[in-house]
């Protein structure tokens, strides 16, 4: 590659400069021969282009990768602040919620799932010396998420919703009827035990009842999706679009009473 430097640059720019004041000064190539002074004018334009890329070649492509490295940093940071400003979001959130119910809550921050209940369980970074009991319901700022089936020192297990092994007793909160809303592996829940006659219809909002000392009455779980026959024809299903992405869940809110 042509290397360009003080040293071979000097007599470069002597040359053109004496075939510039050769075509400018000698009458001969002004006058009759107008026509003939072109082709040097040309060469010396084109000469004088090609020399100014190649002295500013360099420096631009050094500017260039400037450039490039500030906006990779740039990228990187407004990453990181859009990160703050959801997780502040959320935040204010559960703290709005804790604000509003006269519940007490533990908060805590998700930190591994489980590997045998990837989908269904959290780990959480709240243990026994912070309060955390089994058996406590878990909620986030959307509505109820599961309970606590294992408290260690300074972290617990998190059993979801959407695990079969979970059975939350529920309502109808429009027609106050009463069902069992259970897990089912997906992204959907099952509210089981409706009799026939239920009056339960597609949009209703399904809530926890009560009943039972885990889950406070009140609590949010989803909404109806879908409804269906048993298949032993005496009693009826509804699917239940939950109110929480159960794979999306960062902090939660543990109910102390």
């Amino acid at each position: 590659m042509f290397n360009l430097n003080k040293k071979n640059l000097i007599p470069l720019l002597a040359v053109i400069f004496l075939l510039f004041f050769l075509s400018a000064s000698i009458s001969i190539f002004r006058t009759p021969g107008l026509n003939i002074s072109k082709l040097p004018l040309s060469f010396v334009s084109a000469l004088q282009r090609e020399i100014g890329g190649l002295i500013f070649y360099h420096h631009n492509l050094q500017d260039n990768e400037i450039l490039k490295k500030k906006n990779d940093f740039l990228k990187h940071k407004l990453n990181g602040l859009n990160e703050i400003y959801l997780e502040n979001r959320r935040l204010n959130n559960l703290l709005s919620l804790k604000q509003k119910s006269g519940l007490k809550f533990i908060p805590a921050r998700v930190i591994a799932r489980p590997a045998d209940n990837w989908s269904t369980g959290l780990i959480i970074d709240k243990g026994a010396v912070n309060g955390v009991r089994k058996g406590m319901a878990v909620v986030t700022y959307l509505g109820l998420a599961g309970r606590v089936v294992e408290a260690a020192d300074s972290t617990s297990k998190i059993m979801l919703l959407n695990d079969p092994n979970i059975g939350v007793s529920s309502l109808v909160q429009r027609s106050r009827q009463e069902g069992l809303v259970c897990g089912t592996l997906g992204s959907n829940l099952l509210m089981k035990y409706l009799p026939e006659d239920a009056d339960i219809k597609l949009k209703d909002t399904i809530v926890t009842s009560g009943l039972n000392d885990t889950y406070p009455k009140g609590l949010l779980i989803g909404t109806v999706i879908d409804i269906g026959k048993e298949f032993s024809g005496l009693s009826r299903f509804a699917v239940i679009k939950p109110a929480i992405n159960f794979s999306s869940i960062e902090e939660i809110l543990i109910v102390a009473s």
